[in-house]
């Protein structure tokens, strides 16, 4: 089936509801195909201030407006950091990239974000494909970027990434799984939950990139886990939530640092990578091709890539995005097994796989 690019928005938009239109701005392995980029007008303007150092030579001043896929503890630091480095107001909204998407969707008349920041390699590739993105060909440190998760014509940075595991309650859970398959048995009926691909972008990009790897016959394991009572349930926090409180027992297609953060708070979880392998869910920034404050959007992406906030982001559980930056008490990119996913495949079937999946755990 030929896949319009611009469906994942809209059906992540139908999900999640066009009644964000009224909200205001402020708020809460394979090398990637990004398709081909377009050269869409800028249509920034030049803003006023002291050059903080973030390679544009340029006075900054004013605000930019950021739409981010959280995690909402590092955005707010990343936030604050930026803030005070550049003196450069920033409005925030957070929320899941459905709701990211959606808003941006609603407000597409009166365009407001200037900078996105998502939590799906595939959705981004799909907003580059279809010319949304401004590229940023001189964005500081993007040479240090793991290659396989960013755009080669720099239209989006991944500055982090997640992989997604089996997250399991320590208390009740004396053997862990060990597979994918392993949650299909009979001994995990009813004590399994499972992320909503509709709601969560790592999850989606975990169901498409499985697919792209084992082909139709993936379906199987899905349909097992509909079989075994595999609940779909919510994004990722309130899938994991019900683990930590012992009402469940197993998050499958769990975020990491999620689990990681958890058991450091003294939670009792912790989080396994299948022997067979996972996917690993890049979390790219870009700028909007409509952004009204191009010169803050770019020293935005600057400071992601900064070595401050590669740090923030080590200190928040998730994989630095340069592969000079390795984080602690996690497991890193590189001792994790992966699926030899297809990024183009996952771009052009994401709508897809996320409607058969909701229909399949209705």
């Amino acid at each position: 089936m030929k896949m319009a690019k611009k469906g994942i928005m809209l059906a992540l938009t139908v999900w999640m509801g066009i009644g964000l239109a009224g909200c205001g701005a402020a708020g809460a392995g394979n090398t990637p195909n990004p398709g081909d980029q377009k050269a869409p007008a800028q249509t920034s303007q030049s803003n006023a201030a002291a050059d903080q150092g973030q390679g544009q030579d340029k006075l900054l001043s004013g605000s930019v407006v950021v739409y981010s896929a959280g995690p909402e503890g590092l955005a707010n630091k990343i936030k604050e950091g930026f803030e005070k480095k550049t003196g450069v107001k920033v409005e925030m909204f957070q929320g899941t990239t459905g709701k990211i998407l959606a808003r941006m969707e609603a407000e597409k008349s009166n365009p407001a974000v200037d900078v996105i920041v998502l939590a799906s390699l595939p959705t981004m590739q799909a907003l580059s494909s279809d010319g949304e993105l401004l590229a940023y060909p001189e964005a500081e440190n993007a040479d240090k970027l793991i290659p396989e998760w960013s755009d080669a014509a720099k239209g989006y940075f991944s500055y982090s990434a997640s992989a997604l595991g089996i997250v399991y309650n320590t208390k009740l859970v004396q053997a862990p799984p060990a597979s994918w398959s392993d949650l299909a048995k009979p001994e995990w009926k009813g004590l399994v939950n499972i992320p909503d691909p509709s709601l969560s972008g790592s999850a989606l990009d975990f169901m498409s990139g499985y697919l792209s790897a084992a082909g139709e016959d993936g379906w199987k394991l899905f349909e097992q886990y509909k079989q075994n009572d595999v609940a779909m349930a919510g994004a990722n926090q309130e899938a994991l939530d019900p683990v930590i409180t012992g009402a469940k027992s197993v998050v499958a297609a769990g975020v990491d640092y999620m689990a990681y953060k958890a058991k450091s708070q003294g939670e009792p979880v912790d989080i396994v990578y299948p022997k067979e392998g996972t996917v690993i869910s890049p979390r790219p920034a870009g700028i909007v091709n409509t952004s009204k404050n191009v010169d803050n959007a770019k020293a935005f992406i600057d400071y992601l890539l900064s070595d401050e906030a590669q740090q923030l982001v080590a200190k928040a559980y998730l994989m630095p995005g340069r592969s000079d930056v390795e984080a602690k008490d996690r497991a890193n990119y590189k001792d994790i097994e992966t699926y030899k996913v297809d990024w183009q495949w996952m771009n052009e079937h994401t709508e897809e796989v996320a409607a058969r999946f909701t229909q399949l755990f209705k």
